[in-house]
């Protein structure tokens, strides 16, 4: 089928079926626009996104958290094994002593912040732990107990950050309130 001319005088436009005009159109225009723009486009959207920096955080613990209020209800001399299994459950570690036993309870938490930028990555956790120890003498009537209670200090920091630099004045605070008892 030949094109018929559409308009007047040496300029006018061949008329082409509306089948052969839209994807003449399209080959006609991708392979000029196409060709010559997406090349660059895909280079740019493949390298744009390394300079784009990202950050993430994430959270994770392990066991129960104590509290100081529950801990002084067990009293030396008077609590048995027994009732710290009923309050607080399966001890993470039980040690055999030559006259007794010690029950070993723990929660552990830490977070954890990273930065990607360019191709550099850089993160930092934080974990720290509470933990308690319970000892038992040969009846299982606790004798002593031990408490370290840290993990709600854990913080979200980037590695050149000093987490523990108010470590001597916390080691202070702890010595002036052993010696007023």
């Amino acid at each position: 089928m030949e094109p018929s001319p559409v308009g007047f005088g040496a300029g006018s436009v061949p008329l082409l079926p509306r089948e052969q005009m839209v994807l003449g159109d399209r080959e006609t225009l991708c392979e000029g626009f196409c060709m010559k723009i997406f090349p660059a486009s895909r280079f740019f959207i493949l390298i744009f996104p390394l300079f784009l920096g990202s950050c993430f955080i994430n959270r994770q613990s392990s066991g129960e958290p104590f509290s100081a209020k529950l801990l002084r209800a067990f009293q030396p001399g008077k609590t048995e094994a027994k009732d710290v299994v009923a309050k607080l459950g399966a001890p993470s570690n039980i040690v055999r002593l030559n006259e007794g036993s010690a029950y070993v309870y723990e929660h552990t938490q830490g977070k954890t912040a990273g930065v990607f930028l360019l191709a550099v990555f850089v993160a930092n956790t934080d974990q720290r732990a509470d933990r308690v120890w319970f000892f038992f003498d040969k009846n299982d009537r606790l004798t002593h107990m031990g408490a370290t209670l840290a993990a709600s200090r854990s913080e979200y920091s980037m590695p050149w950050e000093d987490l523990y630099d108010d470590l001597p004045s916390r080691m202070e605070k702890g010595a002036q309130g052993e010696s007023e008892k």
